[in-house]
């Protein structure tokens, strides 16, 4: 595997990366991009098929990082200080495992030296995925996941083995 030969996510915390290295933790799943609500009565956090209008599914990027929160103001911001206080991200985030003290996974970028192992491992919402463009907001919850495919993705546990172990 041709991941990264510096390893820096297994010494460093998050509050000493450089910008450089903090954006490499993102792993290009587009998990953290999908609508979400939550139940009011019980709390449950329910997550849709629904992307941000700006996430490019098929690349699973967004289109206009830079101005993403001023185009969509309830973007969240991602940064070393609200990584612990997001409950909602994906189990499998890189921000999310490195702030536990944790690993990452053998599809992630930096680890396969393959942007697309993210796609590969079955972990991106590339295939499943639609924009929230054109679906009025009284529909959106229609969207809501129920499928358990999706929902074990949602919950850190990837479709697919490392290849090595197939």
């Amino acid at each position: 595997m041709g991941g990264n030969n510096d390893q820096f996510w297994r010494h460093k915390l998050l509050h000493d990366l450089t910008d450089a290295q903090w954006e490499s933790l993102c792993d290009g799943c587009g998990q953290c991009c999908l609508i979400k609500f939550q139940d009011e009565d019980t709390d449950e956090l329910l997550h849709t098929r629904l992307s941000c209008k700006l996430l490019d599914i098929g690349a699973c990027r967004c289109t206009d990082y830079d101005n993403r929160h001023t185009r969509v103001p309830d973007c969240v911001v991602i940064a070393p200080d609200t990584v612990g206080t997001l409950d909602w991200l994906p189990h499998s985030c890189a921000y999310r495992l490195i702030a536990e003290g944790r690993d990452l996974h053998w599809w992630h970028p930096l680890v396969s030296g393959d942007r697309d192992s993210v796609h590969q491992a079955g972990v991106s919402v590339r295939d499943w995925a639609a924009s929230e463009e054109g679906v009025p907001e009284g529909k959106q919850i229609r969207f809501i996941v129920k499928d358990s495919a999706i929902k074990r993705i949602l919950t850190g546990r990837p479709a697919k083995i490392p290849p090595n172990e197939a």
